[in-house]
């Protein structure tokens, strides 16, 4: 008999897990590159991946809701443009384990160079 993990969805209030769920995917990933060089139609957003719109309407969906992409309103172009204070959020949690490998690899080099001077 099998067991299966239940996955759960993040809770509203995970910001966190909205922001790393969404830069899960290449996609997301490369739109957001292109929303870094400034404000995007979302035909210009598609034009690099071969989908379909309803496709991208999902992906940016999955950014809107993760708060790394705001829809603006100009007649009838609704640009879509980068917000990216949910990154440096991300980019402080991820602070802390770069510090702790850092101080790791600094002691395995200790390490290794202690074994070196013996020999």
């Amino acid at each position: 008999m099998a067991i299966y993990a239940r996955r759960r969805k993040p809770e509203p209030h995970d910001h966190l897990s909205a922001v790393f769920g969404a830069l899960a995917s290449p996609v997301r990933r490369a739109m957001l590159e292109q929303l870094a060089g400034g404000v995007r139609s979302v035909s210009e957003l598609a034009e690099p991946f071969r989908m379909s719109q309803p496709t991208i309407s999902k992906h940016l969906k999955v950014l809107e809701k993760a708060g790394l992409v705001v829809q603006g309103r100009d007649a009838q172009w609704r640009p879509r443009a980068l917000k990216a204070a949910p990154l440096k959020e991300a980019n402080t949690y991820l602070e802390k384990f770069r510090k702790l490998w850092e101080d790791r690899l600094d002691r395995l080099e200790l390490y290794l160079d202690s074994l070196q001077s013996r020999r």
